[in-house]
C-alpha cells in the first residue's frame, strides 16, 4: 500500500491514448514519449497492449528495457496466452508490472458467456497465473461503474486473494458522477476484505465531459491511482487527462492534500509533443495545456493581469513551462493592454498618442478577431511615419480558370505607382501569386496559406491567412471575401506590406524607441 498522502499518476497515453482512431504512433515516437514521461515524473508507464501485434510488444520491451525510474506496465486480457505475452515484455524493466482486465458488467459477461460463478474462477486462475510471475499486478474490471455493486465487491475480493496488488475501478463508458464515482470506491474499501491492502485506481472516459472531475472524485474516496493519458487522449471522448488532474492537486491543496512527483514544468513540452506525433490538435480552449488557457483578451481581465496576475490566474504559466505572453489583443483589449504591447514592440507612449492609436487600434479589432504585433506595428507606422496608404494595394483581378489551365490578370499600385501582370500557375491561387511577384519581386518564402468558411452555402465568405518568412522575420496576413481567390491575394499582398515595415521597423530587443507628440 502506497503512502496515503501520495497520488501516483499511472500514463496509459501509449495504450489507451493510441486506441484513439488515427493516433498511431511508430516504434521510435512511443520510445521518446515514454522516455518524456519517465523523466516527468510519472509512476507507471502502461507502455501498450504486447499481444496486440508484433509492434506493440517491441515497443514495450524497449521501453521496458530503457527505463529509468517509472513501473513499465503492459496489458493482457484474462487468459494465459495474453499474460504470458505481457510478462516476456515487461520482465526487462526494473520494475514490471502485468495488468490484466475483464469485462464485469451484465453486457459484458454476456459477451464472454461466463455466468457470474464462472467469471470469478476466471479471475482467480488469471491473476493467480499474472502473480506467480510477477510481484506487482494490477487488476481492472472493465465497465466496472455499470457492474451490481455486491457482484462487485465478490470480484474484488477475488482479484485480491488471487494476489492482485492493485485494484482499479474503471468508467469504461463514461457513464458515471462525481458522487457516484466516490461512493464505489468507499463502499469497496469499506466492505471488502483486504481492500486496505491494496491500492484502488481509478480510470475515467471522458464521454460525458467528466472524467477529471470523477478521477478527484474517487480520489477523496480513498482511491491512490489516478489513470490519465496527456491531452486527454483516448477513444470516443478520450480520457482523464494528466496535466488537468495533476494540477488540480497543485492548486486545491486545501481540498485534496495529496502529492504527486510530476515535474509540472515538463507538461506543455510533452503536450505539445504528443499532439504532434498523434497528429490530435489540441483545442485551443483545453485546460491547462490549450492556447487559449492562459490568455486575457477582456480589458478589465488584462488590467487585472498586468497589475496582479492571481486576479485572473489560478496557477502560473511558468508552472506547466508556458513562457509565452499571456495577453491576447482583441476587441475587448483595453489602454492597459495595449500599453503593455507596445512596450514589448519597443514604443514608450505619452496618453495622447496612446488615446489616438487606442482609438485605431479599437476600429482594427472590430474587424479582425485577433490583432497580431504585426498590426500593431502597422499603426504605429501609420501614426509616426505619417504613410496614410499602404506600399502595395490590390486594384483589379481577374482570373481564368478550367482543363486547359489557370491565367491571372492583375493590376496592384507599388507606392502609389500602377503595375500590371499577367501570369500562368498551378491552380488559380498560384497564378495570382505569381503574379504578385511579378509585380513587386521578393524572396519571402509561403510558409502557411489556409481557407476557411466563416458562413455557410455557396456565397460563404471565405477567411483567407498567409504566412510569409524572410530572414527570421515571420508576418501574416490575413483577408475575407466571398471570392475566394481575391482575398486569397488581399491575404498576400496584406502579408507582403507587414513584411516591408517590419525590414525597416522591427524593434531591436534592447532599444527602446521614445515617441513624443507635440502638444
Amino acid at each position: 500500500m502506497t503512502d496515503n498522502s501520495q497520488v501516483l499518476i499511472f500514463d496509459t497515453t501509449l495504450r489507451d491514448g493510441e486506441q484513439s482512431p488515427g493516433a498511431t504512433m511508430s516504434h521510435n515516437e512511443k520510445l521518446e514519449i515514454a522516455g518524456l514521461l519517465d523523466e516527468m515524473g510519472v509512476d507507471i508507464i502502461e507502455a501498450g497492449f504486447p499481444i496486440a501485434s508484433e509492434g506493440d510488444f517491441a515497443a514495450v520491451s524497449d521501453i521496458a528495457k530503457n527505463s529509468k525510474n517509472s513501473v513499465i506496465c503492459g496489458l493482457s486480457r484474462a487468459n494465459f496466452k495474453d499474460i504470458d505475452r505481457c510478462w516476456e515484455a515487461v520482465k526487462h524493466a526494473a520494475r514490471p508490472r502485468i495488468h490484466t482486465f475483464i469485462g464485469t458488467s451484465p453486457s459484458h459477461r454476456e459477451i464472454t458467456k461466463l455466468n457470474q460463478d464462472e467469471m470469478v474462477e476466471r479471475i482467480f486462475e488469471t491473476v493467480t497465473h499474472a502473480r506467480n510471475l510477477c510481484e506487482d499486478v494490477q487488476w481492472s474490471a472493465m465497465d466496472a461503474i455499470r457492474t451490481e455493486r455486491d457482484y462487485l465487491c465478490r470480484v474484488v475480493e477475488t482479484a485480491i486473494k488471487a494476489g492482485a496488488t492493485t485494484i482499479n475501478i474503471p468508467d469504461t463508458v463514461g457513464y458515471t458522477l462525481p458522487d457516484e464515482s466516490a461512493d464505489i470506491i468507499r463502499m469497496l474499501l469499506e466492505k471488502v476484505p483486504g481492500a486496505s491492502d491494496v491500492i484502488f485506481a481509478t480510470h475515467c472516459h471522458n464521454d460525458l465531459g467528466m472524467a477529471t472531475a470523477n478521477s478527484l472524485a474517487a480520489v477523496s474516496a480513498g482511491a491512490r491511482q489516478i489513470e490519465c493519458t496527456i491531452n486527454g487522449l483516448g477513444e470516443r471522448a478520450g480520457n482523464t487527462a494528466l496535466e488537468e488532474v495533476v494540477m488540480a492537486l497543485r492548486v486545491r491543496k486545501d481540498l485534496m492534500p495529496y502529492e504527486t512527483k510530476i515535474d509540472t514544468t515538463k507538461i506543455m513540452n510533452l503536450s505539445r509533443r504528443v499532439s504532434q506525433v498523434s497528429g490530435f490538435a489540441v483545442q485551443f480552449n483545453k485546460a491547462i495545456v490549450g492556447k487559449n488557457a492562459f490568455l486575457h483578451e477582456s480589458g478589465i481581465h488584462q488590467d487585472g493581469v498586468l497589475k496582479n496576475v492571481e486576479t485572473f490566474e489560478i496557477m502560473k504559466p511558468a508552472d506547466i513551462g508556458i513562457t509565452e505572453t499571456n495577453i491576447a489583443m482583441g476587441k475587448h483589449s483595453g489602454r492597459a493592454a495595449l500599453r503593455s504591447k507596445l512596450k514589448e514592440l519597443g514604443y514608450d507612449l505619452a496618453d495622447n498618442q496612446l488615446q489616438d492609436v487606442f482609438v485605431r487600434f479599437k476600429a482594427l479589432a472590430d474587424r479582425k478577431k485577433e490583432v497580431y504585433d504585426e498590426d500593431i506595428l502597422a499603426l504605429m507606422t501609420d501614426s509616426v511615419v505619417n504613410t496614410g496608404e499602404d506600399h502595395l494595394q490590390v486594384k483589379k483581378l481577374r482570373v481564368v480558370c478550367g482543363s486547359d489551365g489557370q491565367e491571372a490578370d492583375l493590376v496592384m499600385t507599388v507606392a502609389g505607382e500602377e503595375k500590371k501582370a499577367t501570369c500562368e500557375g498551378d491552380g488559380p491561387v498560384d497564378a495570382c501569386f505569381n503574379a504578385v511577384k511579378q509585380i513587386f519581386p521578393h524572396g519571402a518564402r509561403l510558409k502557411l496559406y489556409q481557407v476557411q468558411a466563416v458562413t455557410d452555402g455557396t456565397d460563404a465568405q471565405a477567411t483567407v491567412m498567409v504566412r510569409l518568412e524572410e530572414d527570421g522575420r515571420i508576418v501574416t496576413g490575413s483577408a475575407a471575401d466571398t471570392d475566394t481567390i481575391l482575398a486569397s491575394v488581399k491575404a498576400y499582398v496584406g502579408a507582403l506590406n507587414r513584411l516591408i515595415l517590419r525590414r525597416t521597423k522591427t524593434a531591436p530587443d534592447a532599444d527602446m524607441k521614445t515617441v513624443s507628440f507635440k502638444e
